[in-house]
């Protein structure tokens, strides 16, 4: 297993991601899509997610492929961020087909960032206008960090932001990861900004600090946010077709990458969430073996998203948390 060409989600063949943000609101909305509708699922383990049409991702349902995935601020505003892809999508003519009308479908995800420092005094909802911005950016590449739905995003201590890896699997599958990281809990496991997700890093991708020589293991770790207000959301993705049953199993294992890189994680204040999404481009070949080494491939791709996003935030003026460039770095 080694890092894609891009080392971006979008190593997936056909995959495409455009982020859009407002400096002023602090805040933003990530699209992720692809030429033609695909299989998603979805898992939830925090214990204050917030969502839209994520109902439909169960297996049993009657639709069977989505237009696109949202991650979003704007805590429950930004559900409306959806409404924004949903039009410029149908005006692209996507969308599920209802008699001579076509409805995209668009399901949602949202953080919480509505107490970090950013203007949020507005007369009209600004999220609808930020997720068609983000839509008609969706491209192959991509910045991290500060960027899209990371753009106001924080966790305990320093600045969130947007991440994303990569995996080429032995099997000839590709895996990749995309993640807004707004947790409560920790990215970094000492005093020199080393990573919990060291273990998993490829070269210097988050910098190639290594592993903390000491993770205070008798440190109780007390809540720095409250109720609803910390979320780390996700998509993981492969070009393996999969039902949506499998793409199920996948979420469930890559919620393994939060645990590795956040500490604590899936707490009853967080709002875990990861999409998971398959192309269909590569037949498995040995369904046991294959979904293995998805479900693995894609903790670990998330895992090492997750720390990207953090070492990738840049310091922005009105911030009331410091990146981890500033604190660590040097």
């Amino acid at each position: 297993m080694r890092p894609g060409p891009r080392n971006l989600i979008t190593d997936v063949t056909g995959l495409r991601v455009g982020n859009a943000a407002d400096a002023r609101l602090k805040s933003g909305v990530t699209v992720l899509t692809a030429d033609r509708p695909f299989t998603a699922a979805v898992h939830v383990m925090g214990g204050a997610p917030g969502t839209r049409e994520t109902d439909l991702l169960s297996p049993d349902r009657l639709v069977q492929e989505v237009d696109a995935l949202v991650l979003a601020g704007g805590s429950a505003f930004g559900l409306a961020a959806a409404s924004g892809v949903m039009e410029g999508l149908r005006a692209a003519g996507r969308g599920y087909a209802v008699g001579p009308l076509r409805v995209p479908i668009v399901p949602a995800a949202i953080l919480f960032d509505l107490l970090n420092g950013g203007d949020k005094d507005w007369s009209d909802n600004p999220y609808p206008a930020l997720g068609r911005a983000a839509l008609a950016a969706a491209t192959a590449d991509f910045a991290l960090g500060t960027e899209g739905a990371g753009h106001g995003a924080t966790l305990s201590g320093l600045k969130g932001g947007l991440g994303s890896a990569s995996a080429n699997l032995a099997n000839g599958m590709t895996v990749g990861a995309l993640v807004a990281v707004n947790a409560l809990g920790s990215a970094t496991a000492d005093e020199a900004g080393r990573f919990w997700a060291a273990p998993f890093e490829f070269g210097t991708e988050f910098g190639g600090l290594g592993l903390a020589q000491i993770a205070r293991p008798d440190r109780d770790p007390l809540p720095s946010k409250a109720p609803g207000e910390a979320t780390t959301i996700a998509i993981v993705a492969t070009d393996a077709a999969l039902t949506k049953a499998q793409a199920h199993r996948m979420a469930v294992a890559a919620h393994d990458g939060i645990a590795r890189a956040l500490v604590p994680s899936h707490t009853l204040l967080d709002g875990d969430l990861v999409f998971a999404v398959a192309t269909g481009a590569r037949s498995l070949t040995d369904p046991i073996s294959d979904q293995f080494a998805l479900g693995h491939a894609a903790s670990a791709c998330l895992a090492r998203a997750i720390a990207r996003a953090v070492h990738a935030a840049r310091p922005e003026p009105g911030d009331l948390l410091p990146a981890w460039r500033m604190r660590f770095s040097g």
